[in-house]
């Protein structure tokens, strides 16, 4: 995670445009990454909590089909995989905008200081879920878990996010 000091500038001083290009492709990498960490901790979860892996993820579909995806159990094309796009497409929001504000500016320079900035960027996007989002747009699974165990999810989303922006900006610095 170690850039030196030429790195850092160049990347700061990029055209507009080219920080724009970096931040999206950062974005869909990390967002990749934090999609899927926070959506195994979802199976994980669910299947402790609730006896099944696929409900966390199927409430998520609630945005297009209401309350009938608070109740499915089981894994189906018209529930979990349109949760997962919901999902994914959600991470991938958080991570363009992270990497844009923070991640492709100032690279971290030890695996504390990127796992803090992913943290804030997971408390931020917990906190606008479920303050500032009507309630028939948030992501759903808080009918399914804990508090506990949805801090696990967005502490396993920043996990992802920090690990994503590493192999992304790794890939950009060779």
């Amino acid at each position: 995670m170690q850039s030196s000091e030429s790195e850092k500038s160049s990347a700061m001083d990029a055209p507009p445009a080219s920080q724009a290009a970096s931040a999206i492709r950062t974005g869909l990498i990390a967002g990749a990454f934090a999609s899927v960490a926070s959506s195994v901790a979802l199976a994980i979860l669910g299947r402790y909590e609730t006896g099944s892996s696929a409900a966390t993820t199927n409430a998520t579909s609630h945005w297009v089909w209401d309350r009938e995806a608070l109740f499915r159990r089981s894994p189906s094309l018209r529930h979990t995989v349109l949760s997962y796009a919901i999902h994914h497409g959600s991470s991938t929001f958080w991570a363009v905008l992270y990497a844009w504000l923070h991640a492709n500016r100032r690279p971290a320079q030890s695996v504390p200081a990127a796992l803090g900035g992913a943290g804030i960027a997971a408390a931020t996007a917990c906190a606008v879920d479920y303050l500032a989002t009507p309630r028939r747009l948030t992501p759903g699974f808080e009918h399914h878990l804990s508090k506990g165990a949805m801090a696990a999810v967005y502490a396993s989303f920043a996990v992802g996010l920090a690990l994503g922006c590493a192999v992304a900006n790794r890939e950009r610095m060779r």
